[in-house]
């Protein structure tokens, strides 16, 4: 009976519960991703290639999941969002 009488506090109490779990749904997509800004920087990083020198043909690439996907640099730690296609100064021809 008092759910009755008290429809908007029943409305705020649900309202509540979603707002709190709409960024828990949601925070899995951003946990995996991570860019390391500075060294991003200092290696002069960019998301395109240069000429033919890119991070799929490079020996510190590590692919991601497909050809395409984002992947990781064993000189940039901590950053999982390495293109493909991108290029920084301290590309080096895999063998």
């Amino acid at each position: 009976m008092n759910e009755i009488k008290n429809p908007r506090r029943n409305f705020l109490k649900i309202g509540g519960a979603a707002m709190a779990v709409i960024p828990i749904l949601a925070a899995p997509r951003w946990a995996d991703a991570a860019t390391n800004a500075a060294m991003r920087t200092s290696l002069k990083y960019q998301d395109k290639p240069n000429g033919e020198q890119k991070c799929s043909n490079c020996m510190q690439f590590v692919p991601g999941k497909t050809p395409k996907a984002m992947g990781e640099c064993k000189i940039i730690p901590g950053d999982t969002e390495i293109s493909p296609e991108g290029y920084c100064i301290v590309w080096a021809k895999k063998a």
